[in-house]
């Protein structure tokens, strides 16, 4: 209706004084009048080569003087020789269009590792070793702490300390520890890091000789060993840990009354806040017994400070995993 009015009245007013007293805006009006037109077409740019001077310069950058050579080259030899097909960039716009442009140097291609999923049920399942380093008296000199822990238990069941890292003490302290342990074949997965030593061939060979399996981390990722990370922090943090060892026999002093500190009065939160002698060796049922009994006994006395009924010791564990499965988490 109102168009139809700014028609009728424009060619003696003007199309913008009807507009104006209408309240109509000129852009709707000269829209609205503007012819309808078919679907959009686009238009193709007259510089543009036409389909057989494309199909030209792809035939010459396929051909086998020119395979190998970036479009730059191509496009100064064919100068050379006095001829001009197009530019370089459009040589690149061409290659582009057909998907044939990207690096042409060999890249490096990372390997995809697998996550490691191990699981331990009892003790001598499962292993996780580290070395990780002490500091020596004078800056830069380092004492080394190797300790090979059962994952299930939480128990050191061996360790060492060396004024270096080495593949023969590593492959010493592993035989002698399986040896100790009554380690046989078949039975034992040990599961390490990647540093030098662990990935070492003489590791390697005497763990297929004993049977052993041995599995890896994933580079750059510590929780893949988070057993023997969390050790080591809780040995470091331990009050009267030394800021620096004075001699390889101090290092050693110390890591004995540690290790012996960790294995029999530590309660362990991991394992029922029992100690990781108890539950290697078998204990630790007795002993989760006696507590209940103890709880029992406090509950009949004054039943009236526990509100959620009689107290039961914390639960021990029946598996334990690094890395477990999404499936097993639901």
């Amino acid at each position: 209706m109102l168009m139809a009015l700014i028609d009728e009245h424009a060619p003696k007013l003007g199309v913008a004084p009807c507009c104006e007293a209408l309240d109509v805006s000129r852009a709707s009006y000269y829209r609205r009048r503007a012819p309808v037109h078919g679907p959009h077409r686009k238009r193709r740019n007259p510089r543009a080569l036409s389909p057989e001077e494309t199909g030209t310069v792809l035939a010459a950058l396929h051909s086998e003087r020119f395979v190998d050579q970036a479009p730059a080259q191509v496009a100064a030899t064919l100068l050379d020789e006095g001829t001009y097909l197009c530019s370089e960039r459009t040589m690149y716009r061409i290659l582009a269009t057909n998907g044939e442009v990207r690096e042409r140097r060999d890249q490096l291609r990372h390997p995809s590792y697998q996550r490691p999923e191990l699981l331990a049920t009892a003790p001598n399942q499962l292993w996780s070793w580290d070395i990780t380093k002490l500091p020596g008296p004078t800056k830069w000199t380092y004492f080394h702490l190797y300790v090979i822990i059962d994952v299930f238990s939480r128990y050191v069941v061996g360790w060492m300390v060396a004024d270096r890292e080495s593949n023969a003490l590593a492959e010493l302290l592993i035989a002698e520890t399986c040896a100790r342990q009554g380690i046989l074949p078949g039975q034992l997965t040990i599961h390490a890091d990647r540093g030098a030593s662990m990935r070492s061939k003489a590791v390697a060979l005497l763990l297929a000789d004993l049977g052993i399996t041995k599995t890896h981390s994933r580079p750059h990722t510590s929780d893949d060993n988070p057993y023997s990370e969390a050790q080591f922090k809780t040995l470091k943090y331990r009050p009267g840990c030394p800021a620096r060892f004075g001699s390889l026999q101090h290092a050693r002093q110390w890591a004995m009354e540690l290790m012996r500190w960790y294995n029999e009065d530590h309660h362990h939160s991991g394992i029922g806040l029992m100690t990781p002698k108890a539950v290697h060796y078998g204990q630790a049922a007795e002993l989760r017994q006696r507590r209940e009994r103890v709880l029992q006994m406090a509950y009949a006395s004054h039943p009236e400070r526990f509100v959620q009924g009689i107290p039961e010791p914390q639960a021990l564990p029946t598996k334990v995993w690094i890395n477990q499965p999404k499936e097993e988490l639901l």
